[in-house]
């Protein structure tokens, strides 16, 4: 495979990566907003809609920054040219 067919498929990749985790992004943050007021039960002696709004969400956006990161590794080390030590 070309340099320049390497290169458009790696950010065909990264685009596409990019914009599933955005999408899951916005997903969780319109979701957790818009049903926040159903999930009223206790947990950890707060109301589960106040600990998903502070706490739970920084989880789940930590996550997807982890698994961006992991993933960018991976396809950086599959797409880059064999380097000499």
């Amino acid at each position: 495979m070309s340099t320049p067919e390497k290169h458009r498929l790696y950010w065909r990749r990264v685009v596409r990566l990019t914009l599933l985790l955005l999408a899951v992004w916005l997903v969780l943050t319109i979701a957790l907003s818009v049903f926040a007021r159903e999930l009223s039960f206790a947990f950890f002696g707060w109301p589960f809609s106040f600990w998903m709004a502070s706490q739970g969400a920084l989880f789940i956006f930590c996550a997807l920054v982890w698994g961006y990161s992991l993933r960018m590794d991976r396809l950086d080390d599959e797409y880059s040219p064999a380097q000499d030590d």
